[in-house]
Formats: C-alpha cells, structure tokens, sequence
C-alpha cells in the first residue's frame, strides 16, 4: 500500500484516539463498535485503520502489518518494543499497574525481602521486574482475564493488574496495595516505514505532538 496504515484496538483507545486523528484530518468512516469490519477507511484515501486486539498492536507494527500504532505501556513492556519507535507518549487511557491483595490480608509481611507469595497477573514481565527488585521470591501464574477471581479461589495470594477507578476490586473484596507504574498509551511507528513513507508518517506524529493534553 503506498498510504500508511494505523492500527488501533477498540474500546477505550479508540475513542480517545478520535481526537488526535481528527487533528491530523484524518476521520474514520466506520465505527469499529458498529461494525464488523477490521479494516476502516478514512476521510482520506492514503489512510486506513486496522483494528487489532490491543496486545497484538505492536507486533503488527513491528512487522510492517502497521506502519504506526497506538498500545499501552503495558503492552510495549510485555511486548519487549523490539524494532519499534516510540516518539510520544499520548497521555491517553490512563490507569495504574498495581499489586493487589484481598482485603485483610498482611501484604506487608509477606512482601518483606526473602518473602514468596504467588501472584497471578497477565503482565508477567512488569511483575517479575518488580518482585525481583523488592528481593521477593514470587510464584507467577500467567492469566488472560478476570484476574480478581484468582485469589478469591486461592490460585493466588495476589494478583498484578491494570486499576482505573479501583471499581472492580472493590466489588470483589480486594484493595490495591501497591503502585507498581503509572501508565498511558503511547504512539509506535514502524523504523523501516517512518524512512520509506516519513512524508505521510512525520505529519501525523507532528499532529498528534500537538494535540496531546497535559
């Protein structure tokens, strides 16, 4: 394709991606809520919008599937960022990784240097990273969703996960116990594309830059 392709999951980035697109001039023609289609055209015949799983975003940049998209901080961290460029952060779909516990349970013992506990999380890089720096021995379970069930049943004792409002954990008997980072979600260009195609890809980054909100 000679125009340059972006790829976006649905939900919460894509909304909040419309008004970054919208100061580039680009408007999709489709809503990937609405629609069944995963590829969406725009206003404008050199782009297209792919709609991927958000996890999936930046392979399918790395690999030139995407010439740029848009993932979470998490993402990028389990996805190692290998080969993808990482201009700006968007300071879009904002949320906390955090440690979390059921409540009444003695976090601050258990997470003492030489301690073990098991933990069950989605985000196995950033939790072992932080674990290992704390000088805890941690037991990691790897789970793809409804991470709050995990210590309610005793698969863990704690569980690593994204926090928006802290809603869900509530509601679950669980408490957030500790902030492990705060993340957003970034902009990912493909290299080898911003060189052969950077006369389509500069003028969004620059658009994006500039409609970025503190």
């Amino acid at each position: 394709m000679s125009g340059i392709t972006i790829a976006l999951s649905k939900g919460r980035i894509f909304e909040e991606t419309l008004p970054l697109l919208a100061a580039a001039g680009i408007v999709p023609t489709d809503d990937p809520e609405k629609s069944r289609k995963l590829i969406i055209g725009t206003n404008r015949e050199d782009v297209r919008l792919v709609i991927v799983r958000a996890t999936d975003t930046p392979t399918y940049v790395q690999y030139g599937a995407a010439d740029l998209g848009i993932a979470g901080k998490d993402v990028l961290i389990e996805h190692g960022g290998a080969g993808l460029y990482q201009p700006l952060d968007l300071n879009i779909a904002r949320c906390r990784l955090c440690v979390a516990v059921p409540k009444g349970f003695d976090y601050a013992a258990a997470s003492r240097p030489g301690g073990r506990i098991r933990v069950a999380t989605k985000y196995v890089s950033a939790a072992r990273e932080h674990f290992a720096a704390k000088g805890m021995h941690v037991d990691l379970i790897k789970l793809y969703g409804s991470m709050e069930l995990a210590p309610l049943v005793g698969l863990s004792e704690a569980i690593v996960d994204l926090v928006s409002t802290g809603g869900t954990l509530k509601a679950n008997n669980l408490e957030a116990v500790e902030d492990i980072m705060d993340i957003s979600s970034r902009l990912v260009v493909n290299q080898a594309a911003l060189k052969v195609k950077r006369d389509l890809i500069q003028p969004v980054i620059d658009a994006f830059a500039g409609a970025i909100k503190p």
